[in-house]
């Protein structure tokens, strides 16, 4: 449901305690395509993921051939990249002409941009694609990391934490974390994770974390010494007993996804892991994965979360950045997006406002073998609080790296 105008003023009156000025309501919206005509959008995005930059790339051209704007993606390998260049322009007072226009944002990143008057809005619920959104107070669009969005960052992409085995060497993989310990003790050296320094890596923990934990409620508030402590402590017990067993007995790490998706091509790992479900029936396609590679997750389901972009505050192109953002909410691009051919990421759109027509252009998207259903991703586990997982990977250097 579009927020109505008395919601829309109350987040609005929520701006008093950013940096920023609300952004205005953009009910004329071919004023602000006219005022995006000739602009080059400068999304600073991950770069690790080929798939990922020829979608923006995608994206760059329909919107120029559309609306006159153009889009360069400026790859990070770290989204901290943008923010650091972002507040150092605040730093330097300098409030309009930034170099970064839009960011692929996390929810650690999200907050803290958030906490520091480094956004642009609010405004999602003013994009004319809104009304393809559920923007409810608890709605998955809503909240980014337990924070509440307000309108600060829009909605692209579905992601959720999996893990990816051969079936023809692993035929019934682990359920559990606690089974995918005692698996590794059977086949020792057949199973690592990324770096943690790397998104990867920080997510199989915070995987880890929100199965072990005494209380998972505890995840949801922002962390301090004693909680922390408290739900934690499993969670390193855990892993002082997978980790001798791990690939080079974990003393040495993939840096990423990519890498540790290499290693189970090449027969050195039985199991890797992902955080976009159709990434594996997509990389059988470009032949990077054997056909016998699969999708499971834990029997208790797995962590989740939505993908979206945010405007600085100070951005040199806002109302390109604005057009942008719609277009990647059109059920025409979330559509080609979620095509196992293009990118397979699942759409963030509620398929109940969709029109029949819409929605039938996602009924005939292709399948694969390896493309798991809805059905069998099991449970959505809510993410931890971004404070969670800052303090999970300072502490599994403090412990494994020193």
């Amino acid at each position: 449901m579009n927020l109505s105008l008395s919601a829309l003023t109350a987040l609005s009156a929520l701006a008093f305690s950013f940096a920023n000025v609300a952004s205005p309501a953009l009910a004329d919206w071919p004023a602000t395509l006219a005022a995006a005509r000739g602009q080059t959008v400068y999304w600073n995005a991950w770069g690790g993921d080929e798939r990922t930059n020829a979608f923006i790339r995608w994206v760059g051209q329909e919107t120029d051939r559309l609306y006159g704007v153009k889009v360069e993606q400026v790859k990070l390998t770290d989204t901290a990249e943008a923010v650091t260049r972002v507040l150092a322009e605040k730093s330097a007072g300098q409030d309009q002409g930034g170099a970064v226009d839009m960011i692929w944002i996390n929810g650690p990143n999200f907050l803290a941009m958030k906490q520091q008057g480094l956004l642009y809005g609010p405004f999602v619920a003013d994009l004319p694609n809104a009304k393809y959104l559920d923007l409810g107070p608890t709605a998955a669009a809503s909240v980014d990391f337990t924070v509440p969005v307000e309108g600060y960052e829009s909605p692209w992409r579905l992601a959720k934490f999996v893990l990816v085995h051969d079936a023809l060497r692993v035929p019934a993989p682990p359920g559990s974390m606690q089974d995918l310990a005692l698996w590794a003790a059977e086949n020792p050296g057949r199973f690592t994770h990324p770096a943690p320094s790397n998104f990867m890596g920080a997510s199989f923990l915070k995987q880890a974390l929100v199965e072990l934990t005494p209380d998972p409620a505890l995840l949801q508030a922002p962390a301090n010494d004693a909680t922390f402590a408290a739900a934690t402590a499993p969670l390193w017990a855990w892993y002082d007993a997978l980790r001798p067993n791990l690939w080079r007995a974990g003393e040495t790490f993939p840096e990423n996804q990519s890498v540790q998706q290499q290693m189970l091509n090449d027969g050195v790992l039985d199991i890797a892991m992902s955080f976009d479900p159709a990434s594996t029936a997509a990389a059988i396609e470009q032949g990077l994965l054997p056909d016998t590679a699969r999708v499971f997750v834990p029997r208790v389901g797995s962590i989740g979360n939505i993908s979206f972009v945010a405007i600085p505050y100070n951005a040199a192109n806002r109302d390109g950045a604005l057009v942008v953002a719609n277009f990647l909410l059109e059920p025409a691009t979330q559509a080609h997006m979620q095509d196992i051919t293009v990118l397979g990421s699942y759409s963030v759109l509620d398929p109940a406002r969709l029109g029949a027509d819409q929605a039938a252009a996602f009924a005939a998207l292709p399948q694969a073998p390896a493309l798991p259903g809805v059905a069998e991703l099991g449970p959505v586990l809510p993410e931890p609080h971004a404070s969670w997982m800052t303090r999970l990977t300072s502490e599994w250097a403090r412990r494994y790296t020193q």
